[in-house]
């Protein structure tokens, strides 16, 4: 395992090499502080840009870029407001497509209400909002997902300053676990909607999100939602409170050059068409999964398994937009700014959620205390089973479930037993990852 998700500092992010150059682009408009927490972010606003095409996942499945969503969170003034500016700037062709659309729909409501009562009304244009307003409410989602599926399956995205926006758009906070799990399993609607016109239907949920809240905001939001799934399809980016060191930070110009270097990247996800299979991405994933089990058995946490299965999937998708970037090739540096997103990802949800995923009901600061706990590395180089027993009682674990644990230890190659000594001593390989 290459991250140390168990410590309060963050996972510190790769150098971004080649293959990640539209990352780089992107970045050179943010203060330096907000690189780290800012990388996740991206990954929504540019994977919606790609339409009619489809990436086969290692299960074997076939997956859209879409249905993803990334959770930006950090204190009031922490900087999070620069994401929106960076949304604006990818999103530049969106503005102008949805522009026309308006356009289309004024048109057609200004013939409306010149034809009399008994007059035949016209039928409402074929309009479609590649990027509608973060206060979108639930019918017009909808109406707009009917659209966008009629036109081509194009995937809508959203981008909500603030995380209580979501239930404006999902109908209510009750609603919120069914849209947001059916927006990322790529699933319908799930009932028959009435639009403005009398049409009804039960569109394909193709959207992307983004969302900036503060710790609080958020741990509000998903209080309930943490068992059904919700929880685990959405990417976390926390930025912790930072040092007071009185520097204002300083934001890009965005000028015709920056936006000449973007609009190359950006065509490359549009022509990107067909399905596709990036093995060398499959393979890193895999490994991946691996390592979550690893991680896993090492805390005896099955809370932190359940969460890494999605943030694989997240992870992978982010691959799968960096693979289009770079002219569909792929390169190790991409491979290591994934793993970095999982490790990242699951850092980030463990930091801001840690307790309430145990069901307690702290502060933020509390809560980054009490995440993963790798307990190999509380024992000594040598220790007996009665050793563990002690460490897991101290953790509130149970000692029924010391025997498996070091079963599971033994099995991933983290210790080996002697039965002249009774003793359980770490391997060498273990020393060395995780020394």
């Amino acid at each position: 395992m290459k991250y140390d998700i168990t410590k309060q500092k963050a996972p510190k992010m790769p150098n971004l090499g080649r293959g990640t150059e539209c990352l780089k682009i992107l970045l050179s408009q943010a203060s330096k502080d907000m690189y780290e927490p800012l990388v996740p972010m991206f990954f929504p606003i540019l994977g919606a840009h790609i339409c009619g095409a489809e990436f086969q996942y290692p299960d074997l499945t076939w997956k859209e870029p879409c249905g993803m969503m990334a959770h930006l969170v950090a204190e009031s003034g922490g900087n999070k407001g620069q994401l929106s500016y960076l949304v604006e700037a990818i999103c530049r062709d969106f503005h102008q497509h949805d522009d026309t659309e308006m356009q289309k729909l004024v048109s057609w409501q200004k013939t409306v209400k010149t034809k009399g009562a008994n007059k035949e009304k016209p039928i409402r244009p074929d309009v479609a909002f590649w990027f509608p307003p973060s206060d979108v409410t639930n019918p017009a989602f909808l109406q707009n997902a009917m659209a966008l599926e009629s036109l081509g399956d194009r995937t809508q995205y959203i981008n909500m300053p603030e995380v209580e926006m979501a239930d404006r758009m999902c109908g209510g906070h009750r609603q919120v676990t069914q849209m947001l799990r059916n927006i990322y399993d790529r699933q319908r609607a799930g009932a028959l909607r009435a639009t403005a016109d009398g049409i009804t239907g039960n569109p394909i949920l193709r959207a992307n999100l983004t969302i900036s809240s503060t710790p609080f905001a958020a741990r509000k939001f998903y209080k309930n939602e943490f068992f059904n799934g919700t929880f685990g399809r959405m990417v976390f980016s926390y930025k912790p409170r930072s040092s007071r060191d009185g520097k204002i930070p300083r934001l890009g110009k965005y000028n015709d050059e920056f936006y000449r270097k973007l609009d190359e990247y950006l065509m490359r996800l549009d022509i990107c068409k067909g399905r596709f299979i990036i093995r060398s991405l499959n393979k890193l994933i895999d490994n991946l999964a691996l390592d979550m089990a690893s991680l896993a058995d090492l805390a005896d946490d099955d809370v932190l398994w359940d969460v890494s299965k999605r943030a694989l999937v997240s992870g992978w998708k982010a691959g799968c937009v960096m693979w289009a970037l770079n002219n569909q090739t792929w390169t190790k540096p991409m491979g290591e700014l994934v793993e970095w997103l999982v490790y990242h990802d699951i850092w980030s949800k463990m930091q801001i959620f840690a307790d309430l995923l145990k069901g307690g009901d702290i502060s933020t600061n509390e809560a980054s205390k009490d995440g993963p706990k790798n307990m190999l590395e509380d024992l000594p180089d040598k220790f007996n089973e009665a050793q563990l027993v002690a460490l897991r009682t101290s953790l509130g674990k149970s000692a029924e479930g010391t025997k498996n644990q070091l079963y599971q230890w033994v099995f991933r190659g983290f210790i080996t037993y002697s039965a002249e000594t009774g003793l359980y001593t770490k391997t060498e390989k273990y020393l060395k990852d995780n020394g």
